[in-house]
């Protein structure tokens, strides 16, 4: 009887709650359960599969997403930020191959892909950059005193051909701001018991190059010694740009007679630089970038006046200020002032190396190559040229963090097929 007339009660309850729609909203609720987890776990897997630096939805997906949301300049400072401040992806399981390594100023690079100057142009996102695969990272070009640049806008997309226009006109913190930030990396590292303290990169078998320019105003001789006096401490290369296209006169500065001088002057002053913070004995090699937009005389000249100097290294190339016939993008940007680069680049740099090649030849120089490399086969190309290794900036913005991971793992392939090593390829290709 109590059964009875508990089930009789339930049934009547039951009857209340779908007369009042009760019934109905718990069903509902318990619909929308899975739901909010299929949304929640789908959400999770694309975080997840994000933090992989190679996966394609970091190229394919978020790299687009930010160039639509943004102009060329704030993606830049995007970008930057994001690394500054770890949110970033990761290069899970980035192993550099022995055949990668490279022998180079009495040190050796675990691999030969390098960040180019004018990316990290303030030195704040050095050891992120090395995270994400880098056997080097260029930061820079810096001028004793702060300068803002050309005016906004000075950054240019051309999606269509993976390239980019840029008339930066070398902004700077100056050496001051930029020097603190150093100082504060070198203290950390310095204190930690198991950091590598052989190089300025504290990493195994990487090296930190620092970009040294002049200010606009400034002394075409003096604004370099200075760049050297106050950077040598905390790098493991040199770098001097006399080739920005967009800093009025620069590329005056790699007139053969006029480039000798600063040479020179720049190597006395780094033979003569007792870095207080390193072993007086670990000096900086000394390295010119130079313009892709040079005749062969002038080239020549370049190679002289290197060898002439007892620097260590040329670098080819800076952007360019041609505009290829062969672009696919149209229209006013194309016109805009500045240096290209990006994939159009390649073809036009890579004939000024091979140039360059022929002139020193003779001479212990190290080259370096940069321009338009965006695959495995870009930088082995470069190496047949003469490369001991090379350097890339706008193929990372198109391609995303995975990118150095990429093309070595393409590198290692190639190489292997060969049944070589990157150091057994330089020089190969003795094309002209």
């Amino acid at each position: 009887m109590f059964a009875k007339l508990s089930s009789e009660g339930f049934n009547s309850a039951f009857r209340r709650c779908v007369s009042t729609g009760s019934a109905k909203s718990i069903v509902s609720k318990a619909r929308l359960i899975p739901t909010s987890a299929l949304v929640f776990l789908g959400v999770a897997g694309v975080g997840l599969y994000s933090l992989d630096a190679r996966s394609a939805i970091n190229e394919y997906v978020w790299c687009p997403l930010i160039r639509w949301c943004t102009t060329a300049e704030q993606g830049h400072r995007l970008g930057i930020n994001m690394l500054k401040y770890g949110l970033y992806p990761r290069a899970f399981g980035d192993h550099d191959d022995p055949v990668l390594e490279v022998k180079v100023f009495g040190k050796t690079m675990v691999n030969p892909i390098v960040m180019a100057a004018g990316f990290d142009k303030q030195g704040e996102a050095i050891d992120p950059l090395f995270q994400l695969g880098f056997g080097g990272v260029e930061i820079g070009t810096m001028t004793p005193e702060p300068q803002f640049g050309n005016p906004r806008p000075r950054f240019f997309r051309l999606p269509a051909d993976d390239a980019v226009i840029n008339r930066y006109g070398i902004n700077s913190d100056g050496h001051i701001k930029i020097l603190s930030r150093l100082r504060v990396r070198f203290e950390k590292y310095m204190s930690k018991a198991n950091s590598c303290k052989d190089n300025n990169s504290f990493r195994d078998g990487k090296m930190l190059l620092i970009n040294i320019g002049k200010n606009r105003d400034g002394d075409d001789v003096k604004d370099y010694l200075v760049g050297v006096e106050r950077f040598a401490p905390y790098a493991d290369a040199l770098v001097l740009n006399v080739s920005c296209p967009s800093a009025p006169g620069m590329r005056d500065l790699q007139e053969g007679s006029v480039l000798t001088k600063l040479l020179t002057a720049v190597r006395e002053e780094r033979d003569r630089a007792q870095p207080e913070l390193v072993d007086p004995s670990r000096k900086p090699p000394i390295i010119v970038k130079v313009a892709p937009d040079l005749s062969e005389k002038q080239i020549a000249d370049i190679a002289k006046a290197a060898k002439k100097a007892k620097i260590e290294g040329i670098l080819m190339s800076n952007t360019t200020v041609k505009r290829p016939s062969s672009l696919l993008t149209k229209g006013a940007v194309v016109g805009e002032k500045g240096g290209l680069s990006g994939a159009p680049l390649k073809e036009i740099s890579l004939k000024s190396f091979r140039i360059l090649r022929k002139y020193t030849k003779d001479s212990d120089l190290v080259l370096i190559g940069c321009g338009g490399i965006f695959s495995g086969k870009d930088a082995i190309e470069y190496a047949k040229a003469g490369a001991t290794f090379v350097e890339l900036y706008s193929s990372f913005a198109y391609k995303g963090t995975g990118l150095a991971s990429k093309v070595k793992d393409e590198i290692v392939h190639e190489l292997k097929k060969e049944g070589k090593t990157w150091m057994q390829i330089i020089g190969t290709d003795d094309t002209e």
